[in-house]
């Protein structure tokens, strides 16, 4: 017989999450209650994930859980805020109860690594579709923005972006690679995402402005720019691409997906010339690599340098309601 709904919270989603002692009611009333620290602000995120639209259709349900949370978790992490509690919509065509003990798994393993507690949701029938918002906080006046960029700042992208959307053309189908160990770390890349909370929370205080590489680094980084008003010059010989990306997509299709792929959940950033330092050392501290890409300019656009060449990029990024 079918569990229902009640059961089904109670059995995959009440219990083995982190407990915190700011949650002063979490699961099982009508709302959750919370205690924001004296100091800090509030930071909300949500983000909605669609089978066959955000993950392929048949993906692991381990992979969907994780994803579900840390796409949340990246855009507290270019806020520079600390997560602390999470929320839970889960539509699903039918209760199908291994799938929902590995997708229950995979959420959880990375709510605990980030002591992120699930404090509610809802569950209801229909396509497969996974809503989770995150919150968190930041010491009052100190959250990072994509609006704070100013002339002269220097631009940064943590880790190596590309990766991810290859990793997914792999799985689709779309693109091959040679060598099964280069096939494997892209895919991982797509299926097990890694938001940068460390880097973000290190990175507070120091870097000027900020936003998650969701839609593809070309894309993302003129969302920043739009935001600050600014403009920007993007070195794309110094894209920091992986030895995984070259080998087996050669290297105009590396930087191609370098720019235009999304799914990376890296951060790009900026700085203020005299902080680069800091940066460096706040990126070292938590083991991440970052690397310069750019510089602020005080006129609008985004211009594209190959070894000081001016060159033309076209990487538009990802748009759910583009034509």
């Amino acid at each position: 017989m079918p569990i229902g709904e009640f059961e089904l919270i109670e059995r995959y989603f009440s219990k083995g999450f982190a407990q915190r002692n700011d949650v002063a009611i979490g699961v099982g009333d009508d709302a959750a209650v919370v205690q924001v620290p004296t100091g800090s602000e509030l930071v909300v995120a949500v983000d909605t994930l669609v089978s066959g639209v955000h993950f392929p259709a048949g993906m692991a349900p381990e992979h969907v859980g994780h994803r579900a949370l840390a796409v949340n978790l990246s855009d507290l992490a270019a806020m520079g805020a600390s997560p602390r509690w999470c929320t839970l919509a889960l539509t699903l065509p039918s209760v199908e109860e291994r799938w929902l003990e590995n997708f229950a798994r995979g959420f959880r393993e990375l709510a605990l690594r980030h002591d992120v507690a699930l404090i509610g949701g809802d569950t209801t029938r229909g396509p497969l579709t996974i809503s989770v918002q995150i919150l968190g906080v930041v010491p009052t006046g100190a959250a990072i923005l994509r609006s704070g960029a100013e002339p002269g700042d220097l631009v940064f992208v943590s880790g190596t972006p590309g990766d991810a959307a290859a990793g997914l053309g792999l799985i689709q189908g779309t693109i091959s690679a040679a060598q099964p160990d280069d096939a494997d770390q892209l895919r991982q890349r797509f299926l097990v995402p890694t938001p940068r909370v460390e880097l973000g929370l290190a990175l507070r205080g120091i870097a000027s402005a900020a936003i998650d590489v969701s839609d593809g680094l070309h894309a993302d980084l003129n969302k920043l720019l739009v935001a600050s008003g600014m403009g920007a010059e993007l070195y794309l010989d110094r894209l920091p691409l992986s030895r995984a990306l070259l080998d087996s997509q050669g290297f105009a299709s590396a930087r191609r997906l370098a720019l235009s792929g999304g799914d990376d959940y890296e951060l790009c950033f900026t700085v203020p010339a005299d902080r680069v330092s800091a940066a460096e050392r706040a990126a070292a501290t938590v083991a991440c690599a970052i690397r310069r890409i750019g510089t602020i300019e005080a006129q609008p656009g985004l211009r594209c340098f190959d070894g000081g060449r001016p060159v033309s990029a076209d990487a538009a990024g990802y748009d759910h309601f583009a034509g």
